[in-house]
C-alpha cells in the first residue's frame, strides 16, 4: 500500500486554509464541540479513508474509520466519524471528503475492470498506465491498488517498453533483432516489452526477442488470432492496451490476454461521500 506521510497531508490542509477560516471564525463557532459522520451516498470501493482520518487528527480532532481502503461500502454505509472543535472539523472535512471521493472513483472503476477480466480468465491481470494527472502518481497508484489493479509502469526509468516512436528513430541497416539484443544488454534485469499494432508486427517482435507483446487497439478476435499463432515454446506475455474498459475486459481475457493495460480508471467520476455535522 502506498503510504502518505503527515507532511503531505498537512500540505493539502494548508493549501485549502493557509490562514483563518473566515466563515467559521466569523460565526463564532470555532470552539463549539462538534461531531461529524461520513457515509457513502452510493456503492463504492473505498479508498483514502486512512488519510482522511489522519487529516482530522493532525488538526487536533479525533477520528475513527469504519472501513478500510479496498473495502466495498454500500450506499448509506458508514465510512468515518470525527469529533472536535468546530474550527478543526471545518478545516479538515472538505479535503478529507474530496480525497476519498476522487480516489474511490478510481478504485471503484479499477475494481469493475478487474472483476470483468477475472470472469474471462482468473489469471488475467489488470494494470494501469502512467496517464494519470501529472504530479498525482502516488495518489493514482494508491487508488488503483485499492481496486485490485497494479501499476503498468511507474515511469520511464523502471520498465523497458519499445514503441513505434522509438523504432522510427533506429539506425537503418541493423536488424530489429540486433536492436532488441542491444537494448536487453543495457538492461539485463528487465523484461523487454514492445508494442505492436498488427498481428504481423507482433509476430515480428516476438521473433526478434520481445518478452512482452503489448498490442494496441486490437479487437478480441485479433488477440485470439495472435495467441493462436504465437509459438507455444516461447513464454511470451500478451498484453492488450488501448480502449480496455469494464465492458470489454472479459472478452479480452477470454481471447488469451495475460495482461490488460488501461488508463480508464483515472477518468472515472468521483464517488459521492455524504457529510453530516452535529453539535457534540
Amino acid at each position: 500500500m502506498t503510504i502518505f506521510h503527515d507532511d503531505e497531508l498537512l500540505a493539502i490542509l494548508r493549501d485549502d486554509c493557509p490562514y483563518s477560516d473566515i466563515t467559521t471564525e466569523g460565526l463564532g463557532i470555532g470552539n463549539v464541540p462538534a461531531a461529524l459522520r461520513m457515509t457513502a451516498r452510493q456503492d463504492m470501493i473505498l479508498c483514502g479513508v486512512e488519510e482522511a482520518a489522519r487529516m482530522f487528527v493532525l488538526g487536533g480532532a479525533s477520528a475513527k474509520a469504519a472501513a478500510v481502503s479496498g473495502a466495498k461500502v454500500s450506499a448509506g454505509g458508514l465510512i468515518l466519524e470525527a469529533g472536535g472543535e468546530g474550527r478543526v472539523l471545518h478545516r479538515a472535512y472538505k479535503m478529507a471528503q474530496t480525497w476519498m471521493e476522487i480516489l474511490s472513483g478510481v478504485s471503484t472503476a479499477a475494481h469493475a475492470i478487474v472483476t470483468a477480466a477475472r470472469r474471462g480468465n482468473p489469471q488475467c491481470h489488470v494494470v494501469c498506465t502512467r496517464k494519470h494527472m501529472p504530479g498525482m502518481k502516488r495518489a493514482a497508484i494508491r487508488a488503483i491498488e485499492a481496486g485490485g489493479a497494479s501499476p503498468h509502469r511507474l515511469g520511464l526509468s523502471d520498465y523497458v517498453l519499445v514503441f513505434d516512436a522509438h523504432r522510427v528513430l533506429l539506425e537503418t541497416g541493423v536488424s530489429l533483432k540486433e536492436h532488441l539484443a542491444r537494448l536487453r544488454a543495457s538492461a539485463p534485469e528487465r523484461r523487454l516489452a514492445a508494442e505492436a499494432d498488427s498481428v504481423e508486427d507482433a509476430l515480428l517482435l516476438a521473433e526478434a526477442g520481445a518478452d512482452v507483446l503489448q498490442v494496441d487497439k486490437f479487437s478480441p478476435e485479433q488477440v485470439s488470432e495472435l495467441r493462436a499463432e504465437l509459438p507455444s515454446a516461447l513464454p511470451i506475455v500478451l498484453a492488450v492496451a488501448g480502449g480496455v474498459n469494464a465492458s470489454n475486459a472479459e472478452a479480452y481475457a477470454k481471447a488469451g490476454a495475460d495482461v490488460l493495460v488501461t488508463s480508464a480508471p483515472y477518468y472515472a467520476p468521483p464517488r459521492d461521500v455524504k457529510v453530516r455535522f452535529a453539535k457534540a
